[in-house]
């Protein structure tokens, strides 16, 4: 976990920030981590990062174009070299809040919560929403929460203030596909598939916005986002039907392929359906798959299962990994994890 003395330094890197700019994963741990700092002071930039497995340098041109006076970066395992070495040489104060499981990075500004508990498993809204504490983003921590399988101690807190978008819920996949604060996770998940244009203008929405119905609503500011989401659902929904009717034994495999990479959210879905399998969705886009893996300790699975696979790179936390290896490889690597599983 986060010391008190970490929470109040990262309070004062964000207090210190007038024109922050904010690197975060794409998908909605780190949408709602970006969201609760830049809402605790309305100031700064928003940049989804869609490069795997790392920040890759690429996104340095973003930090030419925006002249930041502050870089954050939030819920990525890693960042490339040449990305820090950017950094360093323009000599913008840095500071990388992140919950996975990796090799400690040396790197000054770097926060990581399982370096003091290995068993920490709170994502990094948790610790964002801790160190901002606005009662009124309440909504936006708990949704990053559970959208990475985390079910906060104040669930309960959000249940009273809005209780027709919770409801009985008991988990955090239960909030998350069982309830209409996980309906507007989905319709904003989807919506950071979307053009850059239309992602920015999301941003500044939910920038701006008092409470989560309004998410909810479809009128002029939402409608794009809607439109989004409907246009997603509907692949979405078949994918999640056609992985379903292959369920059979230990191992749930499946594979497409495609325009729309949502190989988590698939992945995620199966395992709250299934979750006494092991989930291993692969998306294949052009010479590359993008594999996610679900299920009870299956970090070790995948760790032994690109061993030996050329080029590939994994990992991830216990019970929610992905990799990225070339396509030709994907038989091998099933037949790899199939093995394991038998043994």
């Amino acid at each position: 976990m986060l010391s008190n003395k970490q929470i109040q330094e990262l309070k004062e890197h964000l207090d210190r920030a007038q024109n922050p700019l904010f690197f975060f994963d794409n998908d909605l741990d780190g949408l709602c981590s970006f969201l609760l700092l830049r809402r605790y002071n309305n100031r700064g930039k928003g940049v989804a990062i869609k490069s795997f497995p790392e920040l890759n340098i690429t996104y340095a041109r973003k930090i030419q174009e925006l002249n930041p006076d502050y870089i954050f970066v939030l819920d990525k395992p890693k960042i490339s070299p040449a990305f820090l070495d950017e950094i360093k040489n323009l000599a913008i104060p840095f500071v990388w809040l992140d919950h996975h499981n990796v090799e400690h990075p040396e790197v000054q500004g770097y926060f990581n919560p399982v370096f003091s508990e290995k068993s920490s498993s709170e994502p990094t809204t948790y610790w964002a929403y801790k160190i901002t504490g606005r009662k009124e983003d309440l909504w936006i921590a708990l949704l990053g929460c559970i959208g990475d399988g985390f079910l906060p101690e104040f669930a309960e807190e959000f249940e009273k203030q809005y209780p027709e978008l919770w409801g009985n819920v008991k988990t955090a996949f239960q909030g998350l596909y069982n309830s209409e604060l996980g309906k507007i996770g989905k319709i904003l998940s989807f919506g950071l598939k979307d053009t850059t244009t239309n992602v920015v203008r999301m941003l500044k929405l939910l920038c701006e916005i008092k409470s989560p119905i309004e998410i909810l609503e479809e009128n002029k500011k939402t409608h794009t986002i809607h439109q989004r989401f409907k246009q997603i659902n509907n692949k979405y929904q078949g994918l999640v039907e056609k992985a379903k009717s292959m369920a059979s034994g230990k191992l749930l495999y499946f594979q497409y392929g495609g325009d729309l990479s949502l190989s988590a959210d698939i992945a995620n879905e199966l395992y709250y359906s299934f979750p006494e399998k092991i989930i291993v969705v692969a998306y294949i886009s052009g010479a590359k798959a993008n594999v996610s893996l679900r299920g009870t300790n299956v970090k070790e699975l995948t760790v032994k299962a690109i061993q030996g696979i050329e080029g590939a790179t994994g990992g991830g936390h216990q019970d929610a990994t992905g990799c990225q290896m070339s396509v030709e490889f994907l038989p091998k690597f099933k037949n790899n994890i199939e093995k394991l599983l038998k043994n």
